[in-house]
Order: structure tokens, then sequence, then C-alpha cells
């Protein structure tokens, strides 16, 4: 991640939200909001989520983060979108996920072992705001702007590349959004709570394992756990 995209995400969080943490092991809340911002935003996508009267709202979104603030768009019809535009500020949760995989109990090399599931996972939580629709082609141009720097030295797509007539059109579709970032949490579940001999073992087996999601990072991650 370039340096000042990085200092643009970490700017402090200035209140926390009471909501619990999600995982009542403290071995496993060491990351701090900084680490655990810098995931999320190079993630890049997460599950938005609302209350409401009946199951939960949620939405699969890609996101920015800025100075603090979660910049997303949603599509107007999507139920996240109908339940928030023209409405004050709701809370809200954005879930990003990232490696993940079983773990088996073999691996440890230890006896009266059980299986087990290593993840990572951070919550933003804040007040999901509906932003004027003027505001829409820039934070167009902020998320393809991030995603398609990452790709360099591919040359950057721009939106100016459409035409605009078709841009407009587009655009009439979709609602942008921002989320002030007041709480943070953030699991890395990397097996910290085993000996380090059977944390590594576990490390190398799961590398090569079967079940899950981005095994290799995961593996690294459990080497080198956030303390």
């Amino acid at each position: 991640m370039h340096p000042a995209c990085r200092r643009r995400i970490l700017r402090p969080i200035q209140h926390q939200i009471q909501q619990g943490q999600m995982h009542p092991n403290p071995i496993y809340r060491q990351a701090d909001d900084a680490l655990n911002l810098a995931f999320a935003a190079e993630q890049g996508a997460g599950l938005l989520c609302l209350s409401s009267e009946g199951a939960p709202l949620a939405a699969q979104t890609p996101f920015v983060i800025r100075d603090g603030h979660v910049y997303l768009h949603l599509v107007r019809s999507n139920a996240v979108a109908r339940a928030t535009t023209g409405t004050a500020p709701r809370p809200a949760r954005l879930i990003v996920t990232g490696p993940q995989g079983y773990v088996s109990p073999d691996w440890y090399g230890m006896d009266d072992q059980v299986p087990t599931w290593n993840y990572v996972s951070v919550h933003l939580l804040g007040d999901l705001d509906p932003l004027p629709q003027d505001d829409l082609r820039g934070v167009l141009d902020m998320l393809s702007e991030d995603f398609e720097t990452r790709l360099l030295p591919k040359p950057v797509w721009k939106t100016d590349k459409m035409p605009d007539d078709l841009m407009s059109r587009l655009m009439r579709m979709i609602q942008p959004f921002r989320m002030k970032i007041a709480s943070v949490e953030g699991t890395w579940k990397l097996a910290q709570n085993k000996p380090e001999e059977a944390r590594l073992a576990a490390a190398e087996a799961l590398a090569g394992g079967a079940t899950g999601q981005d095994l290799a990072r995961l593996a690294a991650l459990m080497r080198d756990p956030p303390t």
C-alpha cells in the first residue's frame, strides 16, 4: 500500500462504540486499530450490515477508507440503500474477512487437541450516511483509482473513458454513501493460544491444506501473528 494512502487510512479513531468483542479470548485481539484498518483497506470489500425489524440487512460492497471514513456506493434498489436513503444516518457494521481455513488437531503434534477454524476478520462500525448524488462521481473515481493503481504498470482506467451519456445513465442507478468509523474490532485467530512449536507445525501443514481460502497467506500470518 502506498505510504500516503496508508496515512489517509490510519487517522486515529475519535471514539469507540461499546458493542462487545468479536471473540472472547483477548489473545486473538492484539492487533491495534492501525493494523486492523490497514487490513480492511487492503481487502477492499466487505459485507455492510444494518439492523432491521426482521433479519439484518446486508450488502456486499467494495469500499475505500479515507481520513477515518469509509466511502462506497450501492445500487439504489439494494435493500440497504432503500433503508438508508432519505433517512438520518443509520448505525452500520462493515464486516471484512480475509484468509481462513480448517486446522486439524493432528497438525499440532500434541495430544488432547480438537479441530478449529483459523481466520482474520475486521469489523468497522459507524453511522452510514447517504451522500448527495453530486458526490457520486468523486466516490467512483476514488474507488477505481484505489483498485486500478494496484494493477500498475497497467494504465489506470478512469471514468472519463466512458461515453458521457452511458456514464450518466449508469450513475442514475447507484447512490454514494459514507460511514464515519467510530469503532474498529479485529479478530486474528492464528493459534496464538498454542505453544510456538505447535503453532508453527500447524502453519506448515495448513499451507498445504484443502479447506479454506488463501491458506498460504493464513499460514504466513500464523507464523508471525500480531502481538
